[in-house]
């Protein structure tokens, strides 16, 4: 085996597909028997839906999406749309669909290309030598590698005795999906802006948001109680105390409790066990970053394992990782706990003093521009456009170029040529495109490695070996 993934979230999930595009043999264990189905995170921002699309897996997902108005993104709830259409990307909305969708068309992909999942399987114990690491989880696995997906109380983490240092929440609320028989007036019936959903009566706050038919996405919380009940009677209280008597819980389907702890790993790497998603990271919900920022990790890590595995890999190619990873998701904790102050429920008169000029920013083009690239995830400074272009063999763009997991060099001269020692690493296409550069060489996760200046090897050498 070389790879174990453990985890079946979005991030594992991802990562397994990505480790199996790259070749190598995975098998990702679960500790739960059966996907949860909750809506959980439920939106997927525009740079992961452009990293998605790059590996044919954004059709799948827009076949499950929520039926919704089309609305941009916000910054601390605050009352202006974020306005991704200035970055040029095809999917400048974020994407409304229950977090089990996306795992359902992941593990789909990955299983097809010869991943393992392997559910009902908690890890029990970790042990790592100078070969491979080993893991008890029911039964004994062993590989040349582990990737520890396993979400925010990451066992892994925990067996190994890493530090996760960071500060406490200041809150615990509720996250449930539910069935209603009635409503009041004040439910709404589409899903929309957050700041339009976010109710606060009382000590108590909370978001409906419909996701089909009589069922509900309902968050809440209670001021005056730091760690709030998920008990069915306390979802009946926030219900009606935000929503009034005739809102009528019918059922509660899935429930689970989140909180705005903030913490990250200090390294990513700890020999041969690396940390991807929530188990590396943790911050506040605001925004809607976690489940993009583990994705993204995925797709960051699973070409370097998979080369390392492989055998071609540069030296520092897997250590690249933590590098790369770990300042982005330093920079999520850094405007989520900016986005916590301004959120607030019940804030002081200097917060809303705060909150207005802050709104008044947010409607300047510039501010907005600003803010959207950051919270999308689209200011990557290694991003190019998807562009279109056209090759001898007709249309295309990069994100359908990069659909092997395989670089791509895109020469829109006719004159550059690949060296035959990075043909099997490397597609070559020549074609015709609108764009600032003369040739470009694109990693298998799409980042920008070289923009045509300069000799091309040194730079081919670098990244593929």
């Amino acid at each position: 085996m070389d790879v174990i993934v453990v985890g079946a979230g979005p991030a594992g999930l991802m990562l397994a597909h990505e480790l199996a595009l790259g070749g190598a043999e995975v098998v990702v264990v679960e500790r739960l028997t059966e996907r949860v189905e909750q809506t959980k995170g439920g939106a997927i921002q525009p740079r992961t839906a452009e990293l998605l699309d790059a590996r044919g897996l954004l059709d799948p997902i827009m076949e499950r999406v929520h039926a919704r108005p089309v609305i941009g993104g916000h910054f601390a709830g605050l009352p202006v749309e974020l306005d991704c259409t200035p970055w040029n990307t095809r999917n400048p909305y974020p994407i409304g669909i229950p977090q089990w969708r996306i795992e359902e068309v992941l593990e789909e992909a990955a299983t097809a290309r010869g991943a393992r999942v392997l559910r009902g399987h908690e890890v029990t114990a970790v042990a790592q030598d100078a070969n491979g690491v080993t893991v008890s989880a029911g039964t004994e696995f062993r590989a040349k590698y582990l990737v520890a997906c396993d979400g925010a109380h990451s066992t892994v983490r925990k067996l190994l005795d890493l530090p996760f240092p960071g500060r406490s929440g200041t809150f615990k609320a509720v996250l449930v999906d539910v069935r209603l028989s009635s409503v009041s007036d004040l439910v709404p019936k589409a899903a929309g802006h957050m700041s339009a959903l976010t109710r606060e009566v009382e000590n108590h706050w909370g978001m409906l948001v419909p996701i089909g038919g009589d069922k509900y996405r309902f968050t809440f919380g209670k001021l005056d109680e730091p760690e709030t009940p998920e008990t069915d009677d306390a979802v009946r209280q926030a219900l009606v105390a935000l929503y009034g008597e005739t809102t009528t819980l019918a059922e509660v389907l899935t429930r689970s409790r989140f909180g705005d702890s903030t913490r990250q790993l200090e390294q990513y790497r700890h020999g041969r066990v690396l940390f991807a998603g929530d188990a590396a990271h943790v911050h506040s919900p605001l925004g809607g970053q976690g489940l993009n920022l583990g994705v993204q990790d995925a797709i960051n890590l699973g070409w370097k394992l998979a080369a390392t595995v492989a055998g071609w890999a540069p030296e520092g190619l897997l250590d690249s990782y933590h590098a790369e990873r770990h300042p982005k998701a330093a920079r999520v904790l850094h405007h989520t706990s900016a986005q916590r102050v301004l959120a607030t429920p019940k804030p002081s008169e200097d917060v809303r003093a705060l909150r207005e000029i802050f709104t008044d920013l947010l409607s300047l083009p510039d501010t907005n521009r600003t803010i959207a690239g950051m919270m999308s995830g689209l200011d990557d400074e290694t991003r190019v456009q998807d562009f279109d272009l056209v090759t001898a063999d007709g249309p295309t763009r990069p994100a359908e170029l990069l659909r092997s997991g395989r670089g791509v060099l895109v020469d829109l001269t006719g004159s550059v040529r690949l060296p035959e020692e990075w043909v099997d690493r490397v597609d070559l296409v020549h074609g015709k495109a609108s764009q600032d550069f003369d040739a470009i060489l694109l990693r298998p996760d799409g980042a920008v490695c070289w923009r045509g200046e300069g000799p091309l090897e040194p730079a081919l050498r670098a990244t593929f070996g």
